[in-house]
Parts: structure tokens; C-alpha cells; sequence
């Protein structure tokens, strides 16, 4: 079977833990050279030597996207040298997510979280763009959150960056589809950290009762997603905000009896 990243390169952001390690490996299981990319350098290596003793191509880039425009123009010319001048997909998945309410929120709390959620992705793709076009376009993949839809009681600062990037996801699609590049997101549900123990109780987790699965979910099934939405299958796709989130966007689960 043909890998469907089979000679792509690419570039995602906070790909050493949870989501976008789980990204890294399969982008690069499907033969995609990887750049792994974040804060923490010894996670990173680590994600690295696991990808290569699958028998991946990955390379480790340490950056901390604090929103400025420098941080992300650092990260893209890094990232196109070790790529060989190329970048053809790029997954902006680097966030942060503090649980403050509105009226516990300060401006240092406030400015941090749309620095690293909302300019640091908008820098980056805005430093990508210009090379994936000239080397006949691309895709762009990010990563929003059900939150940005449905409203709870905490989370706002954190739940309007989420929708800020749904809502870039559409009009960068417009923009960048003359230049060839495609650029779509997914919105995950809750999403289990996989280095949990199993039996572990995780605070998120009721936040998905009452849907199909009615369990949280695991960094694989958005990988999968991202997957499909980079890859050439995807091709008719544009400026979508895919859900996978076990329904809780658009099902609710009665039980009957």
C-alpha cells in the first residue's frame, strides 16, 4: 500500500506530547519527514528517536512560539533547512489552555494565551506560506477546539482563540487556495492525555457523556483526522472545521427505556 505522505515533508507544532506527538508519528509512519517541534528538548528527542526506530525520517527544532513574529520566522527558516528548502504541510497545533474564568483572568493571562494560540500560528503560517507556494502549494492544518462552539462556564479566554483559528482556517483558505495551498482544521473533543494510567480518573472526561462514545478520546483518532486532511484523498476539501469529538457538536444520546 502507498504511504499518503510518501516524500512530503512536515512541520508540527508542539509535537512533543499528546496531540501532536501522536501526529508526528503517524505523518511520519505514512512517510512523511517530520520536524519536530516545542518547548521541551528532551521530550522532543524523544518522539525523534522513536519515529527513526520505526524506520521514519524526523529531526527535532526547539522553539517557543510566544506569538512574536520572530519565534515564528526562526522556526520556518529552521525548519526549511533541515527540510531541503521545502514545507508541504504544516499543523498548527501548539496551544495553551489556562482554566481561568473571565473574572479571574488578568491582562498578563490574557496576552499569553493569544500570543502562543492565535499570533504564534498567524506569524508561522504567514512565514510558510510564501516558500510552500513556490514549490507548488500545500497544506495547512489547524487544530480548533469544540469549545469555540459550545459554551461553558469556564475557559472563555482560551475557548475565543480556539474559534479566532476556526475562523483563520476559513479565510486562509480562501487566500492561499490561488497558491495552490489547501487549509482546513479539526476540532477535537476531548482528548485523554495517553500517558494517563488507565484506571486513572481524568477530570475531563464527563465532559462527554451523553455522546456516541461517551468517553474522551485519544490522541490517535486527530491524528487520523489531520492525516486525512493533509493527504491528497482530502483534495476536493477546503476551509472545513472537521469535528471529531464523538458527536458532541452534533449528536445527543438519550438513553431509552
Amino acid at each position: 500500500m502507498t504511504k499518503r505522505l510518501a516524500g512530503k515533508t512536515a512541520l508540527i507544532t508542539g509535537s512533543t506530547s499528546n496531540i501532536g506527538r501522536s501526529v508526528a508519528r503517524l505523518f511520519a509512519a505514512e512517510g512523511a519527514h517530520v520536524i519536530v517541534s516545542g518547548r521541551a528538548e528532551a521530550r522532543g528527542e524523544e518522539v525523534v528517536a522513536d519515529i527513526r526506530a520505526a524506520g521514519g525520517r524526523a529531526d527535532f527544532i526547539r522553539a517557543d512560539l510566544d506569538g512574536t513574529s520572530r519565534a515564528s520566522v526562526v522556526l520556518a527558516g529552521a525548519a526549511l533547512d533541515a527540510l531541503g528548502g521545502r514545507i508541504d504541510v504544516l499543523v498548527n497545533n501548539a496551544g495553551i489552555y489556562p482554566s481561568n474564568t473571565t473574572l479571574t483572568a488578568d491582562e498578563e493571562t490574557f496576552d499569553r494565551v493569544y500570543a502562543v494560540n492565535v499570533k504564534a500560528p498567524f506569524f508561522l503560517t504567514q512565514a510558510v506560506v510564501p516558500a510552500m507556494a513556490e514549490n507548488g502549494g500545500g497544506t495547512i492544518v489547524n487544530l480548533g477546539s469544540w469549545v469555540a462552539r459550545m459554551g461553558l462556564p469556564v475557559g472563555a479566554l482560551y475557548s475565543s482563540t480556539k474559534g479566532a483559528l476556526e475562523t483563520l482556517t476559513r479565510s486562509w483558505s480562501a487566500e492561499f487556495a490561488p497558491l495552490g495551498i489547501r487549509v482546513n482544521a479539526v476540532s477535537p473533543g476531548v482528548i485523554r492525555p495517553p500517558d494517563l494510567a488507565p484506571d486513572a480518573e481524568f477530570a475531563g472526561e464527563p465532559l462527554m457523556a451523553g455522546t456516541p462514545a461517551g468517553r474522551a478520546g485519544h490522541p490517535d483518532a486527530i491524528a487520523s483526522a489531520a492525516l486525512y486532511l493533509s493527504s491528497d484523498e482530502a483534495e476536493f476539501i477546503h476551509g472545513t472545521v472537521l469535528d471529531v469529538d464523538s458527536g458532541r457538536m452534533a449528536v445527543a444520546v438519550t438513553a431509552m427505556g
